[in-house]
């Protein structure tokens, strides 16, 4: 009887051994931010490293087979995408998930243009941080929507009026709500309530993952928005 129920244990371990093998460096000069980031990628099983500074996480950083990177955009002395660049250049690809509590248009246009896998705008819903990171640690390079995921992108986008087709193009290339009303000679009140619809008919929680959306389906070119 004993060996029959030290078998599901054993099980049990390996398995939790392959997911702690799976790690995450979480870079964030937030130490509060820092710990609760830990701490739930933790709670899942998986193996977290903390870093304060870009430069510390790149001395530690190892091309490691199943690992992928949180990185903060705004931190003091090297900046989230200055700290994506390095990676790039010493042969570091790993995918990097950015999260910033200020996730303007231009910036999240260059992460995804450097390769960045998803942007997270904080304070980050806690099921959408793991899943993004599970979906990273599995697919490793992957870098846009492909398959039945695309598909769902693009039948959103066919489902947009024409309307609303032309506030999401210049939304998305980063005019202001303003510079958008001024294109379209509409009010900008109008423009809100067309940017509400387009964020609901596109199944988008927040403007970079919209911006994602639109690369990924080819809607524009990343070379040519604003920022």
């Amino acid at each position: 009887m004993p060996a029959a129920g030290r078998a599901p244990g054993i099980s049990g371990g390996n398995r939790r051994m392959t997911i702690q093998q799976q790690r995450v460096y979480v870079v964030d000069d937030d130490q509060g931010m820092l710990d609760s980031t830990v701490w739930l990628l933790e709670s899942v099983g998986l193996k977290a490293l903390p870093f304060t500074s870009g430069r510390a996480f790149l001395d530690a950083c190892e091309p490691a087979a199943a690992a992928c990177v949180l990185l903060d955009v705004r931190m003091p002395g090297m900046g989230g995408l200055n700290v994506q660049e390095e990676m790039r250049q010493r042969g570091l690809d790993l995918p990097v998930i950015f999260v910033s509590g200020h996730a303007d248009v231009p910036i999240v246009v260059r992460a995804f243009r450097a390769g960045a896998v998803d942007f997270i705008e904080k304070p980050y819903n806690e099921q959408l941080l793991l899943d993004s990171v599970q979906q990273a640690l599995s697919r490793q390079v992957q870098r846009a929507p492909t398959g039945a995921g695309l598909a769902e992108v693009q039948a959103r986008l066919d489902g947009l009026t024409p309307r609303e087709r032309d506030v999401l193009l210049p939304l998305v290339r980063g005019y202001s709500n303003r510079e958008i009303a001024e294109q379209l000679g509409i009010s900008v009140k109008t423009v809100d309530l067309y940017r509400g619809r387009v964020m609901k008919r596109m199944q988008a929680q927040s403007l970079p993952e919209l911006v994602g959306m639109v690369i990924a389906a080819g809607l524009v070119d990343p070379l040519r928005l604003r920022g």
